[in-house]
This record gives C-alpha cells, sequence and structure tokens, in this order.
C-alpha cells in the first residue's frame, strides 16, 4: 500500500472507490493498522466538480470520469481496503493536495 492508491472501501453509504492520503511510512508500517483515505462517488460524474471535489478519472484508476470528495478525511482499517485500483496521477494528487490544503485552512502565506 502506497500513498495515492486508489482501493474499494465499504463507507457506512456504500462501497466506493477511496484513495489513501497517508504518509508513505504510516503506509508501510505494520504496527499502524489505519491510514486516511478521501471517498470517490461510484457513479459516472454528471456534473462539473463542486468547491470540495476534484475530478478523477481512468488514468487514476477508475471506470470513469468520477467525483472525489476532499472535504472529509476518513480514518480506515487498512485491512478493510479491498481490490487495487490503480495510482492517482500526479496531476491528480497535486489536485487533491491543493483542494485538501484550501479546504482544511493549512495554506500560510
Amino acid at each position: 500500500m502506497k500513498p495515492w492508491d486508489v482501493y474499494q472501501w465499504e463507507f457506512p453509504h456504500g462501497s466506493r472507490p477511496a484513495v489513501v492520503v497517508a504518509p508513505q511510512a504510516r503506509c508501510e508500517n505494520p504496527d499502524l493498522e489505519t491510514v486516511n483515505i478521501v471517498a470517490c462517488s461510484s457513479q459516472r460524474a454528471q456534473r462539473l466538480p463542486r468547491i470540495h471535489e476534484v475530478l478523477l478519472d481512468k488514468a487514476d484508476g477508475l471506470d470513469w470520469e468520477t467525483l472525489c470528495r476532499c472535504d472529509a478525511l476518513w480514518l480506515v482499517q487498512k485491512a478493510q481496503l479491498k481490490r487495487h485500483r490503480g495510482t492517482v496521477t500526479p496531476e491528480g494528487r497535486r489536485a487533491i493536495a491543493q483542494k485538501i490544503i484550501q479546504l482544511f485552512g493549512l495554506y500560510l502565506p
């Protein structure tokens, strides 16, 4: 497991793609059982992304253009992440990271 990998996870509202946004050291450490993820929609995007979303696609390991919510980070058990789907492209990584920084107010000028 690595940062930016895309897996399936069983959210309370159903199975969805999820992007790992945890540090490499946490992903690799067998003593740490959890990682942070962001959720993606399970359906094809039918609209432009909202302020809290980015658009990912097949290049990122998804079946089609998919909205990824960046306004909530989920802490999940590594063992619950199933079916590795792929890895987010550098462009997608940049978009997700920028969105998280913006939404959580982590940018300090």
